[in-house]
């Protein structure tokens, strides 16, 4: 498939680069703070990676920007216009802009792996069925799915049915693509292929991706940048040879030595 089916138009000139912005966002659970006072932004097509321990406010970041949840305080802005707060419907018009894959595929078992991507496509966006049916098909050939349009979720493995929510997420064509430690629910012999579509991704589509994951190669990989998490709070951030090679805060030196 060529890149040109993947890829999205030039965004048009604009006075900041940014297409994601949190600004001094709070978010709590209960007494608990997840993320206290985030300050962060991701320039349009840039590939940025949060990694941390479990429960320093990662993922949490990912479901603000899917609107499956709410920040106490702050604002976020996507491509220029305010996602919080904002009326309901300006809301559903700027998530149309984010795909999101999750750690679980979340694909519908009674539908064909064809029109679990297509689904989304025709009553969203209002795509045809046959123009929904042939960018879907052209995904599959990218995620290297191309027999399986007939299959059924439960008929694929878990690496193959990550590819299809793969697909899926980039039917919608986001112009922002949320990864949620998309490798953790597979088998550790399914992970490289899911991956290495990821970096396939990365490598021939403009698209920005705001990436959390364990997988420190594929961060290392695949990033611009990357984010050191901790206690709500971005710890230390930089390329990708810096925070990897160099690190210069003790708590990302221990969290790396860890897990590395």
């Amino acid at each position: 498939m060529s890149v040109d089916t993947v890829k999205h138009p030039d965004p048009t000139p604009t006075a900041t680069p940014e297409l994601i912005r949190l600004e001094n966002v709070t978010k709590r659970f209960g007494g608990h703070t997840v993320l206290d006072g985030l300050d962060f932004s991701v320039a349009a097509g840039k590939h940025v990676t949060l990694i941390g321990p479990s429960g320093s406010g990662k993922t949490t970041i990912l479901r603000l920007l899917m609107t499956l949840t709410k920040p106490d305080e702050g604002i976020i802005t996507v491509d220029g216009d305010q996602l919080f707060p904002a009326p309901e419907k300006k809301v559903r018009e700027i998530r149309k802009k984010i795909g999101m894959v999750f750690q679980h595929f979340n694909l519908f078992p009674n539908m064909t792996v064809l029109r679990n991507i297509t689904e989304a496509p025709v009553h969203v966006l209002g795509l045809s069925k046959d123009e929904a049916e042939a960018r879907a098909r052209e995904l599959l050939d990218l995620v290297g799915l191309a027999d399986k349009a007939g299959a059924r979720p439960s008929q694929l493995s878990g690496g193959q049915q990550q590819r299809v929510a793969i697909a899926r997420a980039l039917a919608m064509r986001p112009q922002v693509l949320l990864l949620d430690e998309v490798t953790s629910a597979l088998d550790p012999e399914l992970v490289a292929g899911v991956l290495d579509v990821l970096r396939d991704i990365a490598r021939s589509t403009d698209i920005t991706m705001l990436c959390v994951t364990h997988e420190m190669g594929f961060a290392r990989d695949i990033s611009d940048q990357v984010l050191m998490f901790d206690a709500g709070r971005v710890v230390e951030s930089g390329p990708p040879e810096k925070i990897f090679g160099e690190p210069e805060q003790e708590r990302t030196r221990q969290f790396l030595s860890a897990v590395l």
